[in-house]
């Protein structure tokens, strides 16, 4: 009689395998040249790049949130990889770094390797996007730990800075202009409240188009991927590295709990929520669970995933900057002096 095995445990070895046969490609696409070695070992290696005179390693690291439901939901698996580079990635660019390298972490109860693989394309091709490379990655099988057909995801990210070229916010004066540019969606945050409001309370279907949102299913607008600010980013500290303040990714907490976070003691910001366009998948969120103006400043990002805090005098040739890279740039505000403190020091212009 034959003993127990591995997969009569629920672990596939050999799917395991397969999986890393899929994902080598994916990840060589992403290598850059300071990239040593390739996927397979226990440990992936980069060169410290010898462009900086005095480089700091800046990392960062975040996961997808309940985005994933969607995902299991409507079985789109290729988008939130994307989400998890971005998250991640974006956080790293607040100081100044240029991202130099991703690696993964996925886990799931039992392997389906066709979705890993599609999981593991948006990774890839959210490397490609940020400008760097997948170098590694865990792929983890654990019966018992997730339902059927569900996965988690994490994701770490480092990036290289010039340590006297370093964002800390503390350079942010009054009279900077806030230069914001747009968000693709609701991005990684607030799913909780999305899906609670719009197919808990108003039972809306994921396969089909929302009131106010054609082309596309509720379920596809949903998992639009995080935008990733990379190349804009870099684009503006090399035109003008002395006249960028400081830099926020607006991500859970809205504008009220991020901005705070660049701008130094005695300082607020005074925002036009008039000055940028608000996607309509936020409005169909708000009527869906009747939700409080209030509530969607402090739980969603409302048009917004990434502002800069600029000289005046340079905001003009800022703005040119960012719009040759590709982004669309809404000047939304500035910095003012200001006592307030926690999530007040955001103060919107118009309200009574």
């Amino acid at each position: 009689m034959a003993g127990l095995t591995y997969r009569d445990a629920g672990v596939d070895i050999d799917a395991g395998e397969r999986l890393v046969d899929r994902i080598k490609p994916l990840a060589a696409a992403t290598r850059t040249a300071d990239i040593l070695g390739g996927v397979g070992g226990f440990a992936g290696l980069c060169k410290v790049p010898s462009d900086l005179d005095e480089p700091v390693l800046v990392s960062g690291t975040d996961g997808v949130g309940t985005k994933l439901k969607l995902a299991f939901a409507t079985g789109i698996h290729d988008s939130v990889g994307i989400d998890l580079v971005a998250m991640c990635v974006n956080d790293v660019l607040t100081v100044g770094a240029r991202p130099l390298f991703f690696l993964d972490y996925f886990a799931t109860g039992a392997l389906d390797v066709d979705v890993g693989e599609a999981v593991v394309r948006g990774i890839a091709e959210g490397c490609r996007q940020a400008g760097c490379a997948l170098l590694g990655g865990e792929t983890a099988e654990m019966p018992g730990m997730y339902a059927a057909g569900e996965y988690d995801l994490a994701g770490f990210a480092v990036g290289v800075a010039e340590r006297r070229r370093l964002l800390d916010g503390s350079r942010a004066a009054p009279g900077d202009v806030l230069l914001g540019l747009p968000a693709s969606g609701l991005h990684s945050n607030g799913f909780s409240l999305a899906r609670r409001a719009l197919l808990d309370e108003a039972g809306l279907p994921l396969d089909q188009p929302a009131e106010g949102i054609p082309g596309a299913t509720l379920g596809e607008t949903l998992l639009t991927p995080t935008r990733i600010y990379a190349r804009a980013v870099a684009a503006a500290l090399t035109a003008a590295p002395e006249a960028v303040h400081a830099i926020c990714h607006v991500t859970g907490g809205g504008l009220p709990g991020n901005l705070p976070r660049v701008l130094p003691a005695g300082t607020g910001a005074a925002v036009d929520p008039s000055t940028w366009p608000r996607p309509p998948v936020f409005d169909l969120v708000q009527r869906a669970g009747a939700v409080a103006e209030v509530e969607m400043r402090r739980t969603f990002n409302l048009g917004l995933g990434m502002i800069l805090a600029v000289a005046a005098g340079e905001a003009e040739t800022l703005r040119k900057t960012l719009e040759a890279a590709g982004e669309t740039v809404h000047a939304i505000g500035h910095v003012e002096a200001s006592s307030a403190t926690g999530e007040a020091r955001v103060r919107y212009v118009g309200d009574a």
